[in-house]
């Protein structure tokens, strides 16, 4: 017999913590907590083998299931003293989901279950407390409502607030137990009418209704979209636990809260997280009373008035952090619990890895390996290099003025800019019109996630640091203010009020994430500064990576950004770029037009001084690191104007014929560029053009070797080589031109010329090229759209399609094809080294900073990846994790 349902509790548990992939993080880490001595109530763990068999098999349960739940229902009730259903003594659960990887907010949880009109009055009675057992009664029937019986919130809300309204109430704590008796009787009420049923008075009934719901909501739209950005499997399913209710809605000695072992959003060593007395956990994170600090230090900063956890409940307190110390020492990394307080005694609900921004994690690596905790190497696979991302966005630059609207709490560290918008909806089209803008809401759910995802920053007035809203913005890393509280919405109007001003839909507003501002219009930004924690890390990902990584840069500013987030040179300089300004373009243009290359040479001395002056500069910046110049590859109809009236001002302004340009422009047309007159065949036709960049490219090194006194060692790339014909011609006019321009210097230059391999029969014939190729770089870009057929311009239209029907796992052109695109790049690595052992070989596309790409790099021995500035940081740590051997989540 299949076992499906695992048991926890009283010390001991059948599960683990190396179990994740069977009873889900949380499932698994209950049963860790019990195996630690932990005080955890007791319950079991439905298993993930039972969600995929529940799919597999049309929605049905394996067989022998009910009697596994059953069995364990007994077990449980026998540890807590009472039994489920029992009329006088009820064992009341909750239920909640649990994948293997942590989902906040994305699945349905139901708490209070077993609760029907018989038990809320043995409740009552055995607690001496009605109001708590009503106040249990009514978040019961509104939570099973909406999880199982598919009840908006808002029929339940209103009842609540119209009653309040006419007692003249603002909290729910103020109502009494008769008060609670009456909400309870409109809620019933309530469902009878929108369903045509009554409430589900059977336990069991509800247990089996909730279990369907937590499976169910696996399938749910937030839960795929957050699976769809976090890259978790359909096939992972998830876990259900069935766990004994303990209460902290038992009055002023009971609470419920959320902590974390360090601070997620600076890695601080403290005991970080909010409480609630007289309350359930659902209350922490809906933002619905605004919570209370643990620490008196955290409350001291914070300028609360409200009493800290420390102070209010000392005993329980004290218990806390003897516990957080200890689950930190034996889990090997921060922790993110969940707790209550029943009458003052601590009960453990949930430990797990606690989701952190990327400072946060960066310190919290760095900390544990100096404290001793894990080892260096630890330190560097902890990190996901994507996520470094959140550091290298802009800041408000110190100098701004700031225009303050409100104050927040700092939920989410980093600034962003943009116009309001009040729903996920108008979030989403913004992005399609490429509007930057804020999501302002008076609370995020789970259903908000697409719009946050689209949003630069959000806005909340409602909510606490561990709201929704700053969890979700924080594993997103953007920018979020929370529980900004004197900011009234305006839904019906669209509009916010803040600081005395009126603001509409559309207007920019500014956020603070680091210290929870709200501010007026657009206000300068500050690119950020990398050091400290992030330092360290890079020294060790350095020393324990082989590959270099290398930039792609043609200009200053970008050569400059990447040597200081440790660029080891320049992989690929795109010198076509360099010709779309000023007098380059008219330069350009009149060697296009030119009749004959007595024309063409004379445009093309306007432009050697231009094209040295650019690559003394970038030699210079380099200081001898190694420079690769690709030389220039685009179809020559790209520096011609193609409208009738741009074509007549560029006419007028070269003091050229309209028609002789029109016509040109006309002659140069290709039906399909990309594969068309480009690369070395311009080259090959034009070998003038080859002649003016080798001449500007060894000049250049000559004056920057001076400047510098560092050698300069430049690499002449020639691109979409088919054939080792081709490179040899070529070849031949860069190295007569490295001779004369010695000779003119009377030196030697130390120079290699390659090729970028990007056409599948360049990557076949790589042993032949090698013979006179002393590099390849892999230029991924074209190769994936030539060895897959497809248009990177036009597969928009249908790459989701293909990925939404596991075609295509991932977008080829941010993640390396492997099997079709990768299979050529080994071969070609393999071919050419067996010509030229010592043959350099580097990839310079897109993928040169994506982690999975990376890794696949470090797999065929490539020598180094080359990136764009601000993916530097990040490919330096994959290269490391590659190194290391951690597998990434496209390998595994």
């Amino acid at each position: 017999m299949t076992k499906w349902v695992y048991t926890f509790g009283d010390g001991t548990a059948e599960g683990n913590s190396a179990l994740k992939n069977l009873l889900g993080g949380k499932g698994a880490n209950l049963a860790e907590m019990c195996n630690l001595g932990l005080p955890v109530p007791p319950g079991f763990t439905i298993s993930t083998e039972v969600c995929t068999a529940f799919y597999e098999n049309n929605r049905n349960y394996p067989l022998d299931l009910a009697q596994q739940v059953n069995d364990a229902l007994i077990h449980v009730g026998k540890l807590a003293g009472c039994g489920f259903g029992d009329a006088k003594n009820p064992l009341l659960v909750s239920v909640r989901s649990g994948a293997r990887a942590s989902m906040p907010g994305m699945m349905d949880t139901v708490l209070n279950l077993g609760l029907n009109d018989i038990t809320v009055e043995a409740m009552a009675a055995l607690s001496g407390n009605p109001r708590f057992a009503y106040d249990s009664y009514r978040r019961f029937i509104t939570m099973y409502s909406n999880v199982v019986l598919d009840m908006e919130h808002h029929n339940f809300e209103d009842i609540l607030e119209e009653f309040k309204d006419s007692k003249g109430f603002t909290l729910d704590t103020e109502l009494s137990a008769d008060d609670w008796k009456h909400i309870v009787s409109a809620y019933k009420e309530c469902v009878s009418r929108e369903l045509g049923k009554p409430f589900p008075q059977d336990p069991h009934e509800q247990l089996w209704g909730a279990i369907g719901a937590v499976f169910g909501s696996w399938m749910n739209a937030r839960a795929i979209k957050y699976r769809d950005l976090h890259a978790i499997p359909e096939s992972w399913g998830t876990a259900v636990n069935v766990q004994a209710m303990v209460f902290g809605n038992m009055g002023e000695t009971s609470a419920t809260g959320v902590a974390f072992t360090r601070n997620p959003s600076t890695g601080t060593k403290e005991l970080y997280g909010e409480f609630l007395i007289n309350a359930q956990g659902e209350d922490v994170v809906a933002g619905i009373r605004t919570p209370q600090d643990i620490t008196e230090a955290a409350r001291i900063a914070a300028g609360s008035t409200k009493p800290s956890l420390e102070v209010t409940l000392p005993d329980a307190y004290k218990e806390l952090v003897r516990i957080y110390g200890l689950l930190e020492k034996h889990y090997r990394d921060m922790q993110d619990l969940e707790f209550t307080v029943q009458q003052g005694k601590l009960w453990m609900l949930q430990t797990r890895n606690g989701k952190r921004t990327a400072k946060a994690a960066l310190r919290i690596a760095v900390d544990l390996a100096n404290e001793g905790l894990i080892t260096r190497e630890e330190a560097i696979q902890r990190i996901d290099p994507a996520a470094l991302d959140q550091l290298l966005h802009p800041t408000i630059d110190p100098k701004a003025t700031r225009a303050v609207l409100s104050t927040g709490l700092p939920a989410s560290p980093g600034a962003a800019t943009g116009q309001i918008v009040f729903t996920s909806e108008e979030a989403e089209q913004a992005v399609k019109e490429k509007r930057k803008v804020i999501l302002v809401r008076v609370e995020t759910s789970p259903e908000d996630i697409h719009g946050m995802h689209a949003a630069e920053g959000i806005l909340t007035t409602r909510g606490g640091m561990t709201s929704h809203a700053a969890v979700v913005a924080r594993g997103m890393g953007k920018p979020c203010v929370s529980g900004a509280g004197a900011i009234r919405i305006d839904m019906l109007n669209g509009t916010m009020t803040a600081g005395g001003k009126v603001l509409k839909r559309g207007d920019f507003i500014t956020i603070d994430g680091s210290n929870g501002q709200v501010l007026n219009g657009e206000i300068a930004m500050l690119q950020p500064e990398l050091s400290g924690e992030f330092g360290h890390l890079m020294e060790w990902a350095d020393a324990s990576r082989r590959m270099k990584i290398r930039t792609n840069a043609e200009t200053p500013l970008d050569a400059r950004t990447a040597v200081k987030f440790g660029a080891e040179g320049i992989g690929l300089c795109r010198t076509e770029h360099m010709f779309f300004e000023g007098d380059r373009i008219i330069a350009m243009r009149e060697m296009i037009l030119a009749d004959d290359e007595k024309g063409r040479r004379a445009a093309l001395d306007k432009l050697l001084p231009m094209q040295r002056s650019d690559f003394i500069e970038l030699f210079e910046i380099m200081k001898g690191m190694p420079v690769t110049i690709r030389l220039l590859d685009p179809p020559l109809h790209e520096f011609l104007p193609h409208e009738p009236k741009e074509i007549q001002e560029v006419a007028e302004a070269m003091g050229a014929s309209p028609e002789k340009l029109r016509l040109r422009a006309l002659e140069l047309r290709e039906s399909n560029p990309m594969l068309g007159f480009r690369g070395c065949r311009l080259a090959v036709a034009f070998p003038e053009i080859a002649e003016m960049q080798a001449r500007a490219v060894f000049e250049a090194a000559i004056a920057a070797g001076k400047s510098t006194g560092a050698i300069v060692t430049p690499e002449i790339m020639v691109p979409l080589v088919m054939t080792k014909a081709e490179l040899d011609l070529v070849k031949a006019r860069i190295d007569a031109m490295a001779k004369k321009v010695g000779e003119e210097h009377g030196m030697t230059l130390p120079y290699q010329v390659g090729t970028m391999i990007e056409l599948p029969r360049a990557a076949l014939k790589a042993g032949e090229i090698a013979h006179s190729a002393e590099f390849f770089s892999f230029g991924t870009n074209d190769l994936t759209q030539t060895t897959l057929g497809i248009s990177r311009d036009d597969a928009g239209s249908f790459l989701g399609s293909y990925k939404a029907r596991g075609i295509l796992a991932e977008d080829p052109f941010v993640t390396l094809d492997q099997e079709g695109v990768g299979e050529l790049v080994k071969l070609a690595a393999e071919r050419g080294r067996a010509t030229r052992p010592s043959i350099k070989l580097g990839l310079c596309g897109e993928h040169g900073g994506d982690p999975a790409s990376i890794a696949f790099c470090e797999s065929v021995g490539l020598d180094y990846v080359s990136c764009s500035p601000f993916r530097v940081p990040i490919a330096r740590l994959a290269a490391a994790q590659a190194a290391l051997g951690k597998v990434t989540k496209a390998e595994g």
